[in-house]
C-alpha cells in the first residue's frame, strides 16, 4: 500500500426512504444493504467498506431519522443515526430532489455543532422535470448549510456517483486501512442473510406487516457444498402471521425462493433455506426484546 494511503469513516444520513442504502451499495460496488420503497428498511448502522489501491472508505449507512418515536424501535433507530455522526471524518446528508420536510429540518438541527465536513447529496435528480430547478434549490440550501458542499446525484441510475466519491476522497485523512482489503462489511454473514430475508418481506407484503416483522437466524450450517439455513420470521399478531404465510403457504414460499437466490449469490454456494413464522407480541416496543434480537447500538 502507498505511504500516502488514506482511510476514514463517512456517515450517510437522511430521513427515511431518500435512497441512502442504494447510494452506499453503488459506492461500494456490492449489494450489501437491503433496499425497498418502504421506510424503516434500514434499522441498524451498517458499515459498507470500499478499498482501492490508495484508500479505504468506510461508509456508515444509517436508519432514516423519524420525528415521531412511538415505539422503542423508532427510538433505537434515531439513537443509531445520531451516534453515527460522532467520530467520523465526513457526513453525507442525502435529501430527495427539491423536497424539504420536517424530518430534513430535524436533521439540520442535529447537524449544529458538527465538527466533520458536510456534503449534501441531492438524490433522485433524474426525476426532476428540469435541471434549471436545481440551482435555486441549492442556493436556498446554502443559506441553511453555509459550510456544506453540494452534489446532485441519482443513486439508482448511478449519475454523478464517481464525482461524489472523488469529493468524499478529498476529506479522508492519511491513515492505514482499518479493515482487510477483501472485507466489505463489519457485519456477520448471518446478519446479512437475515436482512436479505427481511428485504423480501418488505418488497412482497403490504404496508402493515413489514414494520411488524423481523428475522432471526436459528441455524446456519455448512454441509459440504450446501449451506443449510433456518430463519424465524417474527411478527406481532396472528393476522400478520397468516398474511406472511399466505394461502396454502404460497407467500412464505415466494419470500423463501427470492431470498434463497440472493443468499446463494452472497455465499457463492447452494443453499437450503427453511422459513418459519412466529408471533412475538409487541416485540418492536419492548426494549428487552429488541436487545435479544440484536437491536443494540454497539453492534
Amino acid at each position: 500500500m502507498s505511504s500516502k494511503f488514506k482511510c476514514g469513516y463517512v456517515a450517510v444520513i437522511g430521513r427515511p426512504n431518500v435512497g441512502k442504502s442504494t447510494l452506499v451499495n453503488h459506492l461500494i460496488g456490492q449489494k450489501l444493504n437491503i433496499t425497498s420503497r418502504k421506510p424503516q428498511t434500514t434499522r441498524h448502522a451498517i458499515l459498507g467498506i470500499r478499498t482501492d489501491a490508495d484508500q479505504q472508505v468506510i461508509f456508515v449507512d444509517t436508519p432514516g431519522q423519524h420525528i415521531d418515536q412511538p415505539k422503542a424501535i423508532n427510538r433505537y433507530m434515531n439513537k443509531v443515526a445520531r451516534a453515527a455522526m460522532r467520530d467520523v471524518e465526513l457526513v453525507v446528508f442525502v435529501i430527495d430532489r427539491l423536497k424539504w420536510t420536517k424530518e430534513d429540518e430535524q436533521i439540520l438541527h442535529r447537524l449544529e455543532g458538527l465538527k466533520a465536513p458536510l456534503i449534501v447529496a441531492i438524490n433522485k435528480t433524474d426525476k426532476l422535470a428540469g435541471k434549471d430547478l436545481l440551482l435555486p434549490h441549492v442556493q436556498e440550501l446554502a443559506v441553511k448549510l453555509p459550510d456544506a458542499e453540494f452534489m446532485p446525484i441519482s443513486a439508482l441510475q448511478g449519475d454523478n456517483l464517481e464525482e461524489l466519491y472523488k469529493l468524499i476522497s478529498t476529506h479522508l485523512p492519511e491513515s492505514e486501512a482499518h479493515f482487510s482489503e477483501d472485507q466489505i462489511t463489519d457485519r456477520s454473514t448471518r446478519f446479512v442473510v437475515a436482512e436479505i430475508v427481511r428485504e423480501k418481506i418488505l418488497r412482497q407484503l403490504g404496508e402493515e406487516v413489514p414494520y411488524a416483522s423481523t428475522v432471526e437466524i436459528e441455524k446456519f450450517e455448512q454441509q459440504g457444498s450446501l449451506v443449510e439455513i433456518h430463519a424465524l420470521i417474527l411478527v406481532e399478531r396472528e393476522g400478520q402471521k397468516r398474511i406472511v404465510i399466505g394461502d396454502a403457504g404460497t407467500r412464505l414460499k415466494s419470500v423463501g425462493t427470492d431470498a434463497r437466490l440472493d443468499i446463494e449469490k452472497l455465499l457463492d454456494s447452494k443453499v437450503l433455506l427453511k422459513l418459519w413464522v412466529k408471533v412475538k407480541s409487541n416485540w418492536s416496543d419492548d426494549e428487552r426484546a429488541l436487545q435479544s434480537l440484536g437491536y443494540q447500538e454497539s453492534n
